[in-house]
Order: structure tokens, then sequence, then C-alpha cells
């Protein structure tokens, strides 16, 4: 217990000896050791880290999942340590809707079929979805946060014990500058004293003898305020390299960091990829529908729009049609019928047997045909013939 005590007092006296000087300080009555500029730059770098690592966190769970609502409760699942209830994304839910509806209307039908189709991609869609956040979680998300709530934490608790350490060796440098101006003082008073019969008429002296002795009091003797500052200097150099050292590796936080964001462009990457390869693939299904199905609002056999939609290329969503097919040459060719040679801009997969499957680069015939869609031409190679999109040509002279 009397252990205890003395710790509790010697601890008040160091956090009271540090408030009076940083109280000081701030009103500029005491002297300050300033930490050198490399030290200073790894402060700055590590408070830039953590700045802009949390906003990055921030906007990628804003990216991964829009819903507020939605990040606060996951948010308090895992502070109770519980884990969060499965839940259907909007793509998913869109696709229940989609097949239900479908089902609905009629699998049979044009548009029952349709709907069928499109929600089972984007049921597709949402768990592809799923995939790229709990990749982007555990290899983007989770090592930035580590860094927060783990290195920088350290960092942050090393760098306040150095503070401590700077504000006691700075106590330690005014109490030696303390003692030695009252030493002084003192041996200047005791070196020529007035007469005894002059001690009531000296009354500034006597006040002078006590101010001595109260200054020797409180700022101890000068050979120990020496050994209290070379202690603290020993404690402050001892923190600073410390510190230095925990600082020095945000470099490799960075190194790590980067491996990390080469992961989240992966998952990226992949992603989108797949969901390209999905809508690619939906919509060959829908242009594949047979032109005579039967739907509800029309009598079996008769003619309904298939649906056809140019297979989107991997570097633009649609061709830009080339200046050719706006000169007259094709006015012409529409106006008199006639026949024109054309060279194929991008490979062309044929969505139902009334189209011509195109190679890029290749050259082939074509002509217009009345009442024939705008947008199409009439393509011939060889023995084989069919329609073939206006966007994927360009007429040659």
């Amino acid at each position: 217990m009397e252990f205890n005590v003395r710790r509790l007092a010697a601890d008040a006296g160091t956090f009271l000896s540090r408030a009076v000087q940083f109280t000081e300080e701030k009103f500029g009555q005491a002297e300050k050791t300033e930490l050198d500029a490399h030290l200073e730059t790894l402060l700055s770098r590590a408070e830039s880290t953590k700045h802009w690592t949390e906003k990055i966190m921030k906007q990628t769970e804003v990216l991964l999942q829009p819903n507020p609502n939605v990040r606060m409760e996951e948010f308090l699942y895992e502070m109770l340590d519980k884990k969060v209830p499965m839940r259907a994304n909007n793509h998913e839910l869109l696709g229940e809707s989609m097949i239900d509806s479908g089902h609905e209307f009629g699998p049979g039908t044009a548009y029952g079929s349709a709907l069928i189709k499109c929600g089972e991609t984007e049921k597709l869609l949402g768990s592809a979805e799923k995939e790229l956040i709990q990749s982007s979680a555990i290899n983007f998300l989770t090592p930035f946060r580590n860094y927060i709530e783990g290195d920088f934490k350290t960092i942050s608790k090393e760098r306040k014990l150095l503070q401590n350490k700077r504000l006691d060796l700075d106590a330690a440098k005014n109490r030696l500058k303390k003692a030695r101006v009252a030493d002084a003082r003192s041996a200047e008073l005791n070196s020529s004293p007035p007469l005894a019969e002059e001690y009531v008429a000296h009354f500034s002296y006597m006040l002078s003898i006590l101010h001595v002795r109260w200054l020797k009091l409180w700022a101890e003797e000068v050979q120990q305020a020496e050994t209290e500052l070379r202690i603290a200097q020993s404690e402050f150099d001892r923190q600073a390299e410390i510190t230095r050292l925990l600082l020095e590796g945000i470099s490799s936080t960075h190194a790590h960091h980067s491996r990390c964001l080469n992961d989240f462009v992966d998952a990226q990457a992949a992603y989108y990829a797949q969901c390209y390869q999905y809508m690619v693939n939906l919509q060959k299904q829908l242009g594949s529908f047979p032109s005579t199905f039967s739907n509800n609002n029309q009598p079996a056999g008769s003619s309904s729009a298939s649906i056809s939609v140019p297979t989107a290329q991997p570097a633009t969503s649609l061709p830009t049609p080339p200046p050719s097919q706006t000169s007259p040459a094709l006015n012409e060719l529409r106006s008199t019928s006639g026949t024109r040679k054309a060279r194929v801009l991008y490979d062309y997969d044929a969505a139902s047997s009334s189209e011509l499957s195109l190679l890029a680069d290749e050259v082939i015939t074509v002509s217009s045909v009345p009442g024939m869609d705008s947008d199409w031409l009439m393509g011939q190679r060889g023995n084989q013939k069919g329609k073939v999109p206006i966007t994927y040509l360009e007429l040659l002279n």
C-alpha cells in the first residue's frame, strides 16, 4: 500500500511537471526542444498515410455497398462479433422478379422466355458482385483496416510517449536553469552579507534570503538537477530512435498497400469481364429467339419481330459508323439496288439463321433489299447470304 501511494505521488508529480512545461511553452515562457527534420518528415508522412488510408477505405466501402443503412448494419454486426446475415443484392432481387414474372406470363411465350433469360443473367451478375465484394474485403479492405487499427495505433502510442519524454527533458532543463540561478544568487548574497545592526534596515535582503531558499527547495540542488537532465536526455534519445524505426516502416506499408491495390484492380477486372461475358451471352440468347413464337396477344404463327442485338465489342459498346456510310455511295446503293464491295470492321456472330457471320478485315459483297431495315444490308460471301449490320462495314470504292 505504501509503495502504491508513493508511486501515485510520483506519477502525479510527473504529470504536473509536464502540464506546467506544456503550458509555459504555449505562452512562450519556456524553451521547447525541436525534433530533427528527418523525424518530423517521417511523422508527417505517417499522418498523411493514415488520413488517405481511411478515406480510401471509406470510399471503397461506399462503392461496394452504396446503401448507408446496410453499411451501418454490417458495422454493428462486426462490432458485436456476429455473422452478417446473407441477403440478396439488387441484381438478385431483380432477377427473381423477372423469373417469377416470366413464369407468370408463360415460359412458352416470347416475353415470358425473355424475362426468364434476363432474370437468370441478373442473378449471375448478383453472384459475381458478391464475389467482388468478398474478394475486395479480404485482399484490400482488411489490410488497410489492419494498418489503421494496428500499426498506426502503435505509432501513435510511441509518438505520444516521445512527446512526454520531450516534456520531461525540457522540464529537467528548466529545473537545472533555475537551480543554477538560485545557486548563483545564494553565493552572491553569502559573499557580501550586511552588518548585523543593518538587518532590520535591509528588509529586502531578508526577502531575498527566503526567496533563494524557496527556489533551492523547489528546484533542488544543481548536481541533482544535472543528473536528472542526463537521464531525461537519454530516455528522450532512446524513444526518438524507437519512434524513428517505426516510422521508417511506412515504406513497407506503402509497398504492401500497393500489392493490395493490384489485387483489388484484378478483382474488378475479373468482375467486369465476367459481367460482360454474361451480357454477351444474354444478347445471343435473346437474338436467337424464333420470330414465330406464340404470344398471349398474338395467335401462333403470326409474325413477330425477332430480337437481334449486335454483339458488343470489348473496346466499344457500339461501333461508330465510318464516314463512308453517310456518303453518297450508300444512298446510291440503296436507290439503285446494286451491289458493292465492303470491308468488315469487326467480328460479328450471327444471332439467327437469317444473318451472316463476319470476320474482321474480310471483303464481302453487299446490296440493299427493298423493305429491309435501314440499319442492315444483305451480305454475300461465296454461296452464303444473310443480313449484316451496316455499323460493321466500310463500303469500298
